[in-house]
């Protein structure tokens, strides 16, 4: 077990199941219109797979250049998520306003002819 962790074999194996989910989430979306939106999984997935390639470059003495730079990508992926989300937050229905109902004074009895 601890050659499969030390050797990166186990991060490869986890890389390959991340593209796996994506096609099959994509797939659903576009077969059912169902689940997560393409769009919306390109940010998490991409920053997810970039520190899993950080993790790999680090097990396997790849330098500190390699895993800077997926470290940073992966930062720039999930600000880019952040960012995606933000601009749609406004449009959810849990931010819209409760509608205003004119219910009037319960006290008023003049509306209700008593």
């Amino acid at each position: 077990m601890a050659e499969l962790i030390e050797s990166a074999r186990l991060i490869d194996l986890i890389l390959v199941m991340v593209v796996i989910e994506a096609v099959a989430l994509v797939l659903l979306h576009r077969q059912t219109g169902q689940g997560i939106a393409p769009r919306a999984l390109i940010g998490f997935m991409l920053a997810g797979g970039f520190l899993l390639l950080a993790i790999r470059a680090a097990l396997t003495d790849a330098g500190w250049i390699w895993i800077g730079l997926w470290l940073t990508l992966a930062l720039i992926a999930h600000l880019a998520d952040l960012a995606l989300r933000w601009q749609t937050t406004p449009n959810h229905p849990s931010s819209a306003k409760p509608a205003q109902t004119d219910h009037g004074d319960p006290a008023d009895t003049s509306r209700r002819g008593l």
